[in-house]
Formats: structure tokens, sequence, C-alpha cells
């Protein structure tokens, strides 16, 4: 059985094609030993397709809709497009590891196709990281390395759900509590003076 992989990363989303993993084993030490000789890997893992994001909003969209377990369109088209069609009533000849075991729920609920998320698709996930600038001649770390320090700061701030008046909000309430502190401060020496005096 065939097995496709799909990764998702900054700047879109990409689909690999793993086969003659025999190669490597199919167990995970095996893979991992494997995953940092390039030229072994690379055997073993080609790309197919890949879909780039068409601006920082849509991959902020698509990142958040992943970490949720939700297929977006654009990934229902994507997938539709590059894998291999599987004729009705037939199973599929081949099945798509994912990282995510919540976004290969949603796949197969609404494509009927297979998804594995297990230690062995993690790791081969794990190479296809490590080496994507090699398989995607046009990516250049850099860019690579930028479009993932942006997303990383949206989806942060996102999830934060971040406020730019927040740091204001801090300097208000730590005026509003000296200004309380010296009322309680006059209230307690007004006390201690009502207090002394009646004792002489």
């Amino acid at each position: 059985m065939a097995l496709y992989l799909l990764f998702e990363f900054a700047s879109g989303y990409g689909l690999f094609e793993a086969h003659g993993i025999d190669e490597i084993g199919q167990s995970t030490e095996a893979v991992q030993g494997s995953i940092v000789d390039l030229n072994r890997f690379g055997k073993v893992v080609k790309l197919t397709a890949i879909q780039p994001f068409s601006s920082a909003a849509d991959a902020l969209n698509q990142c958040n809709a992943v970490s949720e377990g939700l297929m977006t369109d654009e990934l229902r088209n994507f997938l539709e497009l590059n894998l291999p069609k599987v004729k009705e009533g037939k199973k599929p000849k081949f099945s798509l590891g994912v990282a995510e075991p919540k976004l290969g729920s949603q796949i197969f609920e609404v494509l009927s196709i297979p998804c594995q998320s297990n230690d062995f698709v993690l790791e081969l996930l794990r190479g296809v990281r490590l080496h994507l600038h090699t398989f995607i001649r046009d990516l250049k770390e850099v860019d690579l390395e930028k479009a993932q320090l942006g997303l990383g700061h949206s989806y942060s701030r996102a999830k934060v759900k971040f406020n730019v008046n927040r740091v204001d909000n801090m300097v208000i309430q730590a005026i509003s509590l000296l200004d309380t502190l010296d009322k309680d401060i006059n209230t307690f020496c007004m006390r201690v003076r009502s207090i002394t005096i009646q004792a002489v």
C-alpha cells in the first residue's frame, strides 16, 4: 500500500510520496537513523505536489484550521487534485500520513481517504521538515525562516488574544492600585491617631 505524507509548513502545503520504505525499515529507530542521510532519505520520500498559501492571512487561517483538526476548502481541493482517484465502492490502495490525528479523522470523514498518524509517520514528517529546502528548489532557507517567524508571531498573538492596549491596562491598574493604597493608608493613619488620642 502506497503512503502519502501531508506536510504543512509556513509557506504552504506539501504532498510527499513515501515509496521503498523497506529500504529504511518500518521501525521508528530505523527511520530516525535514515533521516540524517539525505541520499538515503531522498530515495524513499519524493515531493509529489505543493500548494503555496496566497498571503500571510491565508497562512494563519490554514494553520488555525489544522491545529483545530478542521479541513479547509483549499486543503480539500489540494488533496482531491493530487492524490490518486479512488473508484466508488473500492478501497483506496494508499493511505495518507498526517501529523494531526484530528485532521486525519476529518479527512477520512469527508474524503474517505484512510489516514494514519503514528510514530513512523511523524518521523518521516520530521525528515521532510529537516530536508524541506532540498525538496523545494526555489525555497530558500532564509525565506522559510522568515515565513515561520511571521506565522509563529501571528499564530501566538491570535491564540493569546493579543490586545495592543493591554500594556496600558496594566499601567492604569497599577495607578488605580496606588490610589487605593494611598486612601487605605490615610484611613489607617486617621484611625491610629484617633485611638492614640482616646488612650491619652
